[in-house]
C-alpha cells in the first residue's frame, strides 16, 4: 500500500479501505507503510481522525504505530500528546510502547522526562534493555556520567548485556573530562570487554583511542597495529597474554563438559529409545 502524500477526507479514506483486499487490517497496513515511507505526520493524523470519527475510538496498536512515526521524526510534542492519551485510556502499557516513549524523549531537550518514565516502568515490570540504553546514552550525551554509570551497573545486575553502541557512548562523551573516579569506571568497561572477550569494532576502537589521548595531564598516543604471530605488539613491544589453556585448565574444562553436557542429569533427554 502506497500512503497518500497529503491528508485525506473521510470519504477518501473510506474509498481506499473499500478497495483494499482485507479492509479489517487496512489501517494497520497503511500505518506500517507510512512508517516505512516516513510519511508526514498530518497524513497519519488525518487517518487517526477518520478512525476516531468512524469507531468513536482508536485502538491501542494503531496508537503505538502512530507513536513509532512520531519517534522516528523526533516530534516531541506529539510523543507527549500520545503518551497523555494512552495514560488516560490504558492502565498499563506494554514494554514496546514504553521503549518507544523513552527513546523519543531521551533524544530530545526533555530527556529528563525519559528517566521519570523509566522509574514508572520499574514499578510495574523490568524495563527492557532498550529503555535502559536510551537513558544511558541521554545521560552520557549531557555528561551526567554518574547517572549513566548508575544505570549501566543496574543493567549488569539484571543480566542485560549492553550493546557496543551504548558502551561506546561512555568513551565518546567522557572525552577531555577530569576525575579519577570517572577514569576508573571507564577502565572497568575495558575490563568488562576483556573478561567477556568482546572485541570493539573499528569505530568503537577509534573512540577508545581518542578518549585515552584526551585524558587531561595524560600523555597517551594511540596507533593502529597488527599483532605478530609471536603475540608481540610491533608498536609498544608489549607481549600479549597467551590464550592457550594450560594442561590443568584443559583437564578441568573437559571434565566439566563430560559431566554436565555429555552425561548430564537427564538420561531421557540425552539418549534415544534405541
Amino acid at each position: 500500500v502506497q500512503p497518500p502524500e497529503k491528508p485525506l477526507q473521510a470519504e477518501e479514506w473510506n474509498k481506499l479501505r473499500e478497495d483494499f483486499q482485507l479492509p479489517e487490517i487496512f489501517e494497520e497496513v497503511m500505518l506500517n507503510s507510512m512508517i516505512r515511507c516516513n510519511s508526514p505526520l498530518d497524513v497519519a493524523k488525518s487517518l487517526l481522525t477518520h478512525l476516531a470519527k468512524r469507531n468513536g475510538d482508536i485502538a491501542y496498536n494503531v496508537l503505538v504505530k502512530y507513536l513509532t512515526l512520531c519517534v522516528q521524526q523526533g516530534q516531541v510534542s506529539e510523543i507527549r500528546d500520545v503518551y497523555d492519551i494512552m495514560k488516560v485510556r490504558f492502565k498499563v502499557l506494554e514494554s514496546g510502547a514504553y521503549s518507544l516513549l523513552i527513546k523519543g524523549l531521551s533524544n530530545s531537550d526533555q530527556w529528563r522526562m525519559a528517566f521519570t518514565l523509566l522509574e514508572e516502568v520499574k514499578k510495574i515490570m523490568i524495563p527492557s534493555r532498550a529503555c535502559y540504553e536510551s537513558c544511558v546514552k541521554a545521560a552520557s550525551r549531557h555528561q551526567e556520567m554518574e547517572l549513566a554509570f548508575q544505570l549501566y551497573k543496574e543493567m549488569l545486575t539484571k543480566d542485560m548485556v549492553p550493546t557496543l553502541d551504548v558502551l561506546q557512548s561512555f568513551f565518546n562523551f567522557s572525552r577531555g573530562m577530569k576525575g579519577a573516579e570517572l577514569q576508573e569506571e571507564l577502565f572497568g568497561i575495558l575490563l568488562y570487554l576483556r573478561e567477556n572477550q568482546i572485541y570493539p569494532h573499528r569505530t568503537f576502537m577509534r573512540t577508545i583511542k581518542l578518549w585515552f589521548e584526551s585524558i587531561p595531564g595524560g600523555n597517551w598516543k594511540g596507533h593502529l597495529t597488527k599483532i605478530k604471530d609471536s603475540g608481540q605488539c610491533p608498536v609498544c613491544k608489549h607481549q600479549l597474554e597467551d590464550s592457550n589453556l594450560t594442561e590443568e585448565e584443559y583437564s578441568n574444562l573437559s571434565e566439566k563438559i563430560i559431566r554436565d553436557v555429555i552425561h548430564g542429569t537427564d538420561t531421557f533427554r540425552k539418549t534415544s529409545p534405541k
